[in-house]
Parts: C-alpha cells; structure tokens; sequence
C-alpha cells in the first residue's frame, strides 16, 4: 500500500524468507558456514535452532541457492508426519520411485539404500534438510538416525541438516533419542541481532527493496530494538506497521510517535477508546481514497483529505498534515508516476527497440533474436535475472526492465540512467523520466543487462583452480583492495585468495561463499571496466 509513496520497488518488510533481504550479521554468516559444512559432510547430523522469527528458514533458502550442482537435495519444511509419510516425501523429494500404496517402512528404506548407492557411485551427495524440526515425533527421529547408517566401507549415503526452535534439542536431551545426539557432529544456535545489527539490518532491507531514504531516523534504532528484542521477524513487523502509518499521516519517513503507536498495534495493547487501526486505513486508500479510517477521529492522507466519522463518544482530534517538502522533494513529486509505452512506437516491436537502445549504450547494433546470444557473439555476458533496485544500483549498469502498464500490458524498456530520485528510459529516439514510484508500481523485478569479461575467464571460478582466469581475478581484487597482485598466469585459487574473495564478498553485500560466481565477477569486473556504460548519474 505505501511502496509508491516512498519510492519502493517492492515491499523492503516482508516476512517472506527472501534470501535476497537475508542481512549477513555475523551470527548469520556463522549460521550460514555452518549449513553449507553440513551440505559437504561425511555424515551424521547439522543443527541449526534458534528462536522464532530468528531467520533460520531465510538462512536455508540462502543456502539452497548455493548448493554444488554435485549435490541433490530433499528439503522437507512441514514435518508433521509419521514415518512412513516422511519417507514417502523424501522419495518423492529425490524422484526416487517406490510401488503405489505402500505403507512398509523396509520397502521405503530399500528404495533409498538403492538410490544413495547408485547416487555415491555416479559422485553425488545427497542431503536431507527438515525445517521446523521440533515437530518431529520421536519415533521419525529416531527413524532419522537409522538413516544415516546407510553407508558404504568409506563414507556415510545421507546427510542430514535439522533446522528448529529450541525444543529440539530439550527433545534430544531425552534418554531414548541419546544415540542420534551424539551424532550431531555440528550445532549453532542464531541468536537475536545486536543494537548495531538493527540499524543495519533495517537499512539493508531498504536498499534491497530500492531506496536509499532514511525511512527510520537512526535516534529510533535503539527504541526498535529494544521493542523487538533484535528478533527479525518481530522488526520486520513493527517496520511494516510503521511505514503503514507513516504512509498514512503523509509523513516523510517514520518518528518516534507513529513506531511507538505500531508497537502498540503489533502487541494488540489497548491505547484508547478509539478502536479503529492504521491497517483499517490503508485498506480504504487502495482504492484512491473514496473512504480512510484511521485510528484517530480524522486524518491528512497523503495528497487526499477526507473527514472520517470518529468512534462514539470520541473527541475529534486534530488533523495531521504532513511535513513541508524541500525543494528536492516538490521536483520529485513533478515527475510522472505513471511510465507509458509511447504512442508513435509499434507495441510488436517493443522488446526489439528495448534490447536496441541497451546494445546501443554499449556501441553496438542489435541485430534481433535472443539478446544474450546476440551478446555472446559481440564479447558481452548477459544477465537475466530478478531483483531490485539495490542490485541494479550495485550492478551499475544499463538494463531491459520487463514493465506493466495500468491496463496490465507488458512491456520492456531499456533503463538507461538512475539516481535516488528518478529513472531515465529509453525508447528508441525518445528519453522518458519517471520517478521511482513508477518502477515500484510497474517494475515486475526481472531485468537483463551485459556485462563484461575477459574472455579467458568463465563464470565460476573455485578454489584449487589455476590459471587465467586465477590470476585475473587475484588482479581484480588487488586492484579494489588497494593491494599488490601476485605475478604470473599460473596463479593458484589457495587459501589466501578464498579470504580475499570472501572479504570482497562481504563488503558487496553477498553471500561469502569463497566462490567467484557471476555475481562476484560482475562487481570486480566492473570495478576496473571504465569503458563500460554506467546506470547511476555521476558515475564515470
């Protein structure tokens, strides 16, 4: 409802496990090492507990996306079964086949021994994760542990991660379940953020969703959390309702009066006679304002003023109206919020005149066809992908945005310039400025843009590699690190370059994996590729 009004290109607050929006404090990162262990493990059991809302499931989702292409891996998030079920959802998980209606446990069990065998024998690993572990009955638990007997003369078949709240390991104190604890070759419990980690961990979730506007004042980061006990889902929630509110008075970003007022709403506490809610208010503004409830008598929303009837017995209250814009704020609010396909411009045509002015930004001609093979073929790398403005900011670099009109069309323009106010489209001859709020109303998230690498090096570089592709990458990160670069092209991936990567990694935002994917080249890479056409204003 309020990512318009702030310039969003997506809700920065959700409580869905987006890895995207997973922030990196060192618990996490710690949660996360331990899990991608697990992933490459001999055997035995990985547990990860923590609180709820702690951030455990986005921590999976996180590293499912990291899992090696050797790997195979059965992801089980409701484990409310019995064992026969649990079985049968594994091998369904594996694609194993097993014959219709059995219930016998032995068959099961049969069918995935034969299965991890072949699996070993073909050099997969295999890895079970079971998320809110603390659901599991004894008896699955204990079928769990007979699992990992599953071997051969020289490793275990089965690993497996078990992610849940602290009842799980009150559950494995237990006398009858004492064989599978000391099985457990690895345990971390993620802990709530720090007072720091707050501030930071907010800030992230805006930048990912699009802006860079200090939404939250940092003087109320201390008050969130101690309201939120550093649990993210708990200030995931309090931000939401924040910004609700915010939204809805016509204030510029979040003060202490409108987060002690979402306190009060999160933790249903009653505050007045006055039952009426934020949310009520944001609801009636979908449809443009025809009729707002508010939680006092009468409201200022946004650019619309509407008298609301107060609760029987209320006093009105004073209207709240928002705050006087700066300069910079009226010439925003100036630019369309609405970004139209042109009307001297053939819709047909439309992707072919978008990926036309992208090659264009980079001196060269689209001849038509798939782009990223076009691309290939010109020395470009292509990049097809979803995410947000924070990314496309960090990418710096000109992309196809896949778009929808007001009618719900689609359609593809070519983003060529951005700044923190405004985007710059291109369509063809003619250059459209809009303002965020555009791409947060109309922007599905998908993109492609190019990029640029040498062609020598490929897109995945691991440790234990050698050669040019080594040793371009070591000079990459001397170059950005401010570092000398070891000589030669026979540069080895050891040790010390897995943390300089993972150093670099870190302070991009992204995960620290150690491996020089996409992701990681594309921002060295653009780091030194000073020829290469820039998105953001001022970028030389």
């Amino acid at each position: 409802m309020y990512q318009s009004y702030f310039g969003l290109a997506e809700a920065p607050f959700s409580i869905a496990p987006d890895p995207r929006y997973l922030y990196l404090s060192q618990r996490h990162e710690e949660a996360l090492a331990h899990l991608l262990y697990g992933v490459g493990g001999e055997g035995g059991f990985v547990l990860l507990t923590g609180e709820v809302g702690a951030g455990k499931t986005t921590v999976c989702r996180c590293l499912l996306e990291q899992v090696p292409e050797s790997c195979d891996v059965a992801y089980i998030f409701n484990p409310k079964l019995t064992v026969e079920e649990l079985l049968s959802t594994i091998c369904v998980e594996l694609g194993i086949a097993y014959p219709a209606g059995n219930t016998s446990v032995k068959v099961f069990v049969d069918c995935l021994n034969a299965y991890l065998l072949d699996a070993n024998a073909r050099g997969r690993h295999t890895v079970l994760i079971i998320d809110e572990a603390q659901n599991l009955s004894a008896d699955v638990l204990e079928q769990m542990r007979l699992l990992t007997n599953l071997e051969t003369n020289q490793r275990k078949l089965l690993q497996i991660i078990l992610l849940g709240q602290p009842e799980l390991l009150a559950m494995l104190e237990r006398a009858e379940l004492r064989q599978l604890a000391q099985r457990i070759v690895a345990h971390y419990h993620l802990g709530p953020l720090s007072k720091s980690e707050v501030a930071a961990y907010v800030r992230h979730r805006l930048e990912v969703s699009g802006t860079q506007r200090e939404l939250f004042p940092a003087r109320l980061m201390g008050r969130l959390y101690r309201m939120s006990g550093g649990i993210p889902r708990v200030i995931n929630v309090l931000c939401d309702r924040a910004l609700l509110g915010a939204y809805v008075q016509g204030k510029e970003r979040v003060d202490g009066k409108t987060l002690a007022q979402a306190d009060r709403e999160v933790r249903r506490r009653p505050v007045s006679p006055r039952p009426l809610r934020w949310a009520l208010a944001g609801l009636a503004l979908v449809a443009g304002g025809a009729l707002a409830v508010a939680f006092y008598g009468q409201e200022w929303i946004s650019a619309v003023t509407v008298r609301v009837t107060a609760a029987p017995g209320t006093p009105p209250a004073a209207p709240v109206r928002p705050e006087k814009k700066t300069d910079a704020d009226k010439s925003a609010l100036d630019l369309p919020e609405t970004l139209e396909w042109p009307a001297d411009q053939p819709r047909s045509r439309g992707k072919a005149i978008a990926y036309a002015a992208l090659f264009r930004q980079w001196n060269a001609d689209y001849q038509g066809g798939d782009a990223c093979r076009e691309a290939e073929r010109l020395g470009l790398r292509c990049r097809v992908a979803r995410g947000g403005l924070d990314e496309l900011r960090q990418l710096n670099r000109p992309a196809v945005l896949q778009m929808r009109d007001e009618q719900g069309a689609e359609f593809f323009a070519a983003l060529s310039a951005l700044d923190d106010k405004s985007a710059t489209f291109a369509f063809g001859p003619e250059v459209k400025v809009t303002s965020l709020g555009a791409l947060a109303t109309q922007w599905s998230g998908r993109y492609t843009l190019l990029w640029r690498l040498p062609r020598e090096v490929h897109e995945n570089i691991r440790q234990g590699e050698r050669g040019a592709a080594v040793a371009w990458l070591n000079r990459q990160l001397a170059q950005v690190q401010g570092r000398e670069a070891h000589a030669g092209d026979e540069a080895l991936f050891d040790d010390v370059l897995l943390r300089q990567v993972k150093a670099f990694q870190l302070a991009q935002g992204l995960v620290p994996d150690g491996a020089a994917g996409p992701q990681t080249l594309m921002r060295l890479a653009g780091a030194a590729d000073r020829d290469a056409p820039k998105l953001l204003r001022g970028e030389k």
